[in-house]
C-alpha cells in the first residue's frame, strides 16, 4: 500500500508526556514529506495552539483543529473546512451547565472564553498555551463556535454525556478527548469528517490514509482511514478497533509507524 496522507493527533500521540517531539520523529516526518506524503496533525486544540507545534515541526500543510470542526492552511490561514455548533444547541448546553454549576468553555475566532477564572481553565491553558477571556458566557453564546467543552472529573463527564446524548446527540457530536474533557461539536465536526474532506482535497483515497490517535475523539478518523493506528497508551476500546497498535507516545510511536509503513525502514 502506498500511503499519501498521514494525520496524527497531538496530545498523548505525537507529543510525549513532556509536550515535546523527538528530533528523530521530526526527521521521519520530513522524510515522508520528501517522498510526496502529506503529513499533518488532527487535534482538538485551537488553530493557534496547533499551529505553534506544526511550525516547530516545519509542516506546510492544512491542519485539522477543534476535533475536526476547522481545517486551515498553515501559511495563509485560508479556511478549507468549517463546521460550527448550532446556536440553539449551544444555548441549551449553556443553560444546562449553569443549572448544574458546571465549567463550560466557549471558542470563537481562535479565542477561548470561560465564565470563571478557576483551576479548571488554568490547568487547561497550561497544557494548550491558549490565552483566554473571562466574562458572562451569555454575551458570546450566539456567535459561531467550532466547539464547546466541559471540564470536570471523569465520572462527572461520563454521567453528563449519558444524560445529554438523548437530548443533544442528534444535534451535536459529543466526545471525550481526555477523561476530564467532554467536547461538543457540529455533527460533521469530527476528525473522521475532516480526514475525509482533506483526503479528497489533496486527491487521495481514504485507503491511502494513516490516522494515529490515543483517545475516543480519535475514533472516527481511525475508522475511516485505510490504516487506523492506536498508540500503545491509547484507550483499550480504541486499540480494539484499530488496524495496528504502535509504540507509546513516549516511545516515538508515530515515528515507528512512518518508518514501518512509509519509509520501509
Amino acid at each position: 500500500m502506498t500511503y499519501q496522507l498521514v494525520a496524527a493527533d497531538l496530545d498523548d500521540t505525537l507529543l510525549r508526556d513532556d509536550l515535546t517531539i523527538s528530533q528523530e520523529t521530526i526527521d521521519a516526518m520530513h522524510q515522508a514529506v520528501a517522498q510526496g506524503v502529506t503529513v499533518t496533525i488532527a487535534t482538538g486544540r485551537s488553530f493557534p495552539s496547533a499551529a505553534k507545534i506544526a511550525n516547530q515541526i516545519g509542516l506546510n500543510v492544512p491542519i485539522i483543529t477543534y476535533q475536526g470542526a476547522l481545517i486551515k492552511n498553515l501559511l495563509d490561514e485560508e479556511v478549507l473546512y468549517e463546521r460550527t455548533v448550532p446556536v440553539e444547541s449551544a444555548r441549551f448546553l449553556l443553560d444546562f451547565c449553569e443549572k448544574r454549576n458546571l465549567h463550560l468553555q466557549l471558542y470563537h475566532g481562535d479565542q477561548l472564553y470561560a465564565g470563571e477564572d478557576n483551576d479548571k481553565i488554568k490547568n487547561y491553558v497550561r497544557l494548550s498555551k491558549t490565552p483566554y477571556i473571562i466574562g458572562d458566557l451569555r454575551q458570546w453564546i450566539d456567535i459561531p463556535q467550532p466547539k464547546l467543552l466541559i471540564v470536570d472529573t471523569p465520572e462527572v463527564c461520563d454521567q453528563i454525556r449519558e444524560e445529554l446524548l438523548p437530548l443533544l446527540g442528534d444535534q451535536m457530536h459529543i466526545t471525550k478527548s481526555k477523561p476530564h474533557y467532554l467536547e461538543f461539536m457540529h455533527k460533521e465536526g469530527t476528525k473522521g469528517h475532516a480526514i475525509t474532506f482533506l483526503a479528497e482535497h489533496i486527491g487521495c483515497s481514504l485507503e491511502n490514509v494513516i490516522a494515529l490517535g490515543d483517545a475516543w475523539n480519535d475514533r472516527e478518523m481511525l475508522e475511516v482511514a485505510g490504516l487506523g493506528v492506536a498508540m500503545d497508551n491509547a484507550l483499550p476500546e480504541l486499540k480494539a478497533l484499530a488496524n495496528y497498535v504502535t509504540k507509546s507516545n513516549n516511545e516515538d510511536g508515530v515515528r515507528h509507524v512512518i518508518e514501518k509503513f512509509i519509509l520501509n525502514v
